[in-house]
């Protein structure tokens, strides 16, 4: 009897919420965006820029017309909003950063080792080339032995 692959006892699919799913490598990218304006002149200018005008209005402004007059509750709870998100977003591109890092650094070993093997088989080569030569007859050595060769003719003429 062929067993069936659909269970009448257990539901297609899990019941309830599901997380919704996030492409890690597009999230990833925004969190090194988002990390790397976070760290620039620009959004500490523009953050600076916006600190003073909350306070100012909120400090000079009429009562009826401002926004947070409770001792900047409301600036405060949007400063700390933007800590506890912007410190995981920092340590997620790091941790992006620190994983390229450590792939570079495993090819720059590679490269090295093959760098390495190459340079030692040159060596060799280069090694095997000298030896070779060392029983190669040399101009000095021709000449000597021609030399000796003519002084050995001429006594033997004589």
């Amino acid at each position: 009897m062929a067993e069936r692959r659909d269970r009448l006892d257990q539901p297609r699919q899990p019941r309830g919420l599901r997380p919704p799913r996030i492409d890690a490598e597009a999230f990833g990218q925004w969190t090194e965006k988002v990390a790397r304006f976070l760290g620039t002149g620009r959004y500490l200018i523009v953050q600076t820029v916006v600190i003073i005008c909350w306070v100012g209005w909120n400090a000079l402004a009429p009562k009826d017309l401002r926004f947070d007059p409770y001792a900047f509750l409301f600036l405060t709870l949007i400063l700390s909003l933007q800590a506890a998100y912007s410190a995981p977003l920092i340590l997620l591109a790091t941790n992006r950063q620190d994983d390229r890092d450590r792939i570079n650094l495993e090819e720059d070993r590679s490269q090295d080792r093959q760098a390495m093997a190459d340079l030692e088989y040159v060596a060799r080569e280069l090694a095997a080339v000298r030896l070779a030569l060392g029983e190669v007859v040399t101009r000095d050595f021709l000449r000597s032995e021609l030399t000796r060769l003519d002084g050995t003719r001429d006594q033997a003429a004589s």
